[in-house]
């Protein structure tokens, strides 16, 4: 079971509560090593971090404990000012007394990560399934937080098989989604993707039937045809309409469902601006129980066009 789970996983328990909550508490963790998580609520001069911790007790994590590094690199001061207002791990390292006669914890995000690291980061392969949050959106893809506040790309291919523009029409900062491991560098890092795991062709186009008038997202605008999504893993193609722009709702009709060539014909009945904000994420496997698949073939086997990801 994987117990290294992204930033903000533990904050509720009761686990957590009943740790951070007294001086006791947080000695019990300082003794037995545990991961723990709180709120950041300042970075002071020195770029060392508060924490808040439910005890009443002040925690502070210095500069050098703020993130791992397996290259021994410094952490960037933009790493550690944003981190502020955000949930972070860490293990107890100690306890110190002010001048003031107040107590102090030392704190270590950087302990807690590498456990992370050397514990589970460095068992996965591709193909392994595992939880991961939404931290920030580019252009080109998601960066995720895959366990403790390691980061992961999931590129903006990778997010789906309909193409999107920009991965916030598929996610939002904080989504708490599943993702399979792609691929590891020679460095290390863990690269995943999102799509496998949201169904082949035939599964998707399972949920229509022929002549049923849906409602659809315009992607994208081409001379030939509009196309429209139905669902992030399926697409179907209209007839070029002037009116038309990408980002719209459309209600389309079904005209044609083709498997052997993976196509969808429709026909745009209406459009409109209204928001259509993110389409939720449906997993057609469960993410819970399985934990691994080595292959994944998209396209129907009686296509000749062949889209499929060996692990």
């Amino acid at each position: 079971m994987n117990e290294y789970k992204p930033e903000g996983s533990l904050i509720k328990t009761a686990k957590n509560y009943e740790y951070i909550s007294s001086l006791s508490g947080l000695e019990k963790a300082l003794e037995r090593q545990v991961i723990l998580e709180a709120p950041v609520i300042l970075c002071d001069h020195n770029f060392d971090l508060h924490v808040e911790l439910g005890s009443g007790i002040r925690g502070i994590i210095p500069r050098c404990e703020v993130e791992y590094s397996p290259d021994g690199e410094p952490v960037k001061d933009i790493a550690i000012l944003t981190r502020v207002g955000k949930t972070v791990c860490f293990k107890i390292s100690g306890f110190k007394l002010t001048s003031k006669g107040e107590t102090v914890a030392l704190l270590s995000r950087r302990a807690a990560q590498r456990e992370c690291m050397e514990n589970f980061l460095v068992t996965l392969c591709p193909g392994d399934i595992i939880p991961a949050k939404v931290t920030h959106l580019e252009g080109f893809g998601a960066f995720v937080d895959i366990g403790c506040g390691r980061i992961s790309l999931l590129s903006i291919d990778c997010i789906s098989v309909s193409r999107i523009s920009h991965p916030s029409a598929r996610l939002n900062v904080g989504d708490q989604i599943y993702t399979v491991v792609r691929s590891i560098d020679e460095r290390g890092r863990i690269f995943v993707s999102g799509r496998e795991l949201l169904g082949t062709w035939e599964e998707n186009a399972a949920q229509f039937r022929e002549g049923e008038t849906v409602r659809g997202i315009v992607r994208s605008v081409e001379g030939y045809g509009i196309f429209v999504e139905l669902t992030p893993n399926l697409a179907g193609l209209a007839e070029y309409r002037e009116d038309v722009k990408p980002g719209q709702t459309a209600a389309v009709y079904i005209k044609s469902i083709i498997p052997d060539k993976m196509k969808i014909k429709l026909i745009i009945i209406d459009s409109d601006d209204s928001s259509v904000g993110v389409t939720p994420l449906h997993y057609y496997l469960n993410p819970d129980i399985q934990k691994h698949i080595d292959y994944w073939r998209y396209s129907p086997r009686s296509s000749a066009k062949i889209i499929e990801t060996v692990f």
